[in-house]
């Protein structure tokens, strides 16, 4: 598996940069730091390369950065209910409170007379967005910026996208109907698909970054500093920077957690995916951790749909062996429909235990009923609880929809097939 380069070992990038720093004897969000873009299928992997890596800190090593960006810090979910908040997390006033956008998270790093601009998967997008490119002219030498980008526009949506499947959003609220606002997701989804961008694309689908953290200011790193501090300083650069492209994701206030919830319980009609609640005094840490501060995504329930297992695949690292990747189908027709079918619309591997993969996988092996290549199609028998973060039409799926970040909430071991949801069902939730 070695020689053929299909070894799989399933370690966390946090446990390597641990272990880097440990083995370096360096700081580990130093390594981080290093090792973001690492990984790029342009760039071999050699020994002068790992040495650097692991190399000591050196005094000017901050001056040569370059367009490198700072580790993303990750929110942990939050389940608990609102009323739990209190004893959970103290006074909702200790918190800074803002939506979650429903965008790409992106780092804006401007050294050097240059901006560049990195995606959270730590591809570098600058070309993606020329619009953006003007920010290299206000924004100072030695200023990282971390928010979201997102379409912004008079909210007249491309028809293949329905406009109530995340409704626009205007920043100001008092703004009448036809101010720009933030747009579904899908039609970010659009522009990033396509490889080259014409003018007739940057016009119908504009971005702009809604930023919300203050990670380097005049060429010092200011992760250790205080929330509430580096949102100050942030929202004094936007509003020196005086560009129609960068503006700050809006706080949101209110009297207590019960507060709020309630204003939460708009998020879906809002087109967000509910709120972020970030530690006033919190540092920004590396990953998903909590030694540096807290953050929580406390976002709304996902869409959900009783869905048929028909297709399934083995997986990779650990599961390789087993059939743990699975796609999913509803009927085109009502439950009296006489020659109904089973038409796919998502796939999914997450959700389950590894008790019920196991399960799962030997009912896939005694009900497969033909193999194209690594895929199996199963005689349908399994039903399962799919949620999924957003929903829109699409051209290019058999059944005309498209789902985002689909996963298997439950499996319905109580449901018979015939039970199982209808494209009519999922329709009805673009509505």
């Amino acid at each position: 598996k070695l020689i053929t380069g299909s070894f799989r070992v399933g370690v966390s990038k946090l446990l390597v940069t641990r272990a880097l720093a440990a083995l370096a004897d360096i700081d580990s969000k130093r390594v981080a730091q290093r090792l973001v873009g690492y990984t790029d299928l342009s760039h071999r992997p050699s020994a002068e390369r790992y040495l650097k890596l692991i190399a000591p800190e050196s005094e000017d090593e901050h001056a040569q950065r370059g367009g490198q960006p700072y580790p993303f810090f990750l929110a942990h979910s939050l389940q608990q209910p609102a009323d739990q908040f209190e004893a959970l997390l103290g006074p909702a006033e200790n918190w800074q409170v803002e939506w979650k956008w429903d965008g790409i998270r992106a780092q804006l790093v401007k050294r050097d007379g240059r901006l560049w601009i990195w995606s959270r998967g730590e591809e570098l997008v600058t070309d993606r967005f020329p619009e953006l490119h003007s920010l290299a002219q206000c924004l100072p030498d030695g200023t990282v910026i971390d928010g979201e980008i997102v379409v912004w526009k008079a909210p007249d949506i491309n028809p293949e996208i329905s406009p109530d499947s995340g409704a626009a959003f205007a920043l100001d609220n008092d703004a009448p109907h036809a101010a720009p606002s933030v747009q579904p997701f899908a039609l970010l989804q659009q522009r990033i698909g396509r490889k080259t961008l014409g003018k007739k694309i940057l016009t119908d689908i504009p971005v702009v970054v809604l930023a919300y953290d203050l990670l380097e200011w005049q060429g010092a790193d200011w992760r250790n500093r205080p929330q509430h501090e580096r949102r100050t300083q942030l929202e004094t650069l936007i509003e020196s920077c005086q560009s129609e492209v960068l503006m700050p994701s809006p706080v949101l206030t209110g009297k207590d957690w019960l507060d709020l919830a309630t204003q939460r319980e708009a998020s879906r009609s809002l087109g967000v995916e509910g709120m972020m609640l970030k530690a006033r005094d919190s540092l920004y840490g590396v990953g998903r951790t909590k030694d540096m501060g807290v953050w929580w995504k406390w976002k709304i329930d996902p869409f959900s749909v009783d869905a048929v297992l028909i297709y399934a695949q083995r997986g990779h690292g650990r599961r390789a062996s087993l059939y743990s990747d699975y796609t999913f189908a509803v009927w085109d027709g009502p439950p009296q429909a006489s020659e109904r079918t089973l038409v796919p619309f998502a796939k999914a591997y997450s959700g389950l235990t590894d008790e019920e993969m196991r399960k799962v996988d030997a009912i896939v092996r005694k009900t497969t009923v033909e193999k194209f290549g690594p895929v199996s199609s199963v005689t349908p028998t399994l039903v399962f609880e799919l949620g999924f973060e957003g929903i829109a039409l699409s051209k290019r799926h058999k059944s005309g929809i498209a789902v985002r970040f689909p996963r298997m909430l439950r499996w319905r071991q109580d449901k018979p097939v015939a039970e199982a949801d209808s494209l009519t069902t999922l329709q009805d939730l673009l509505n």
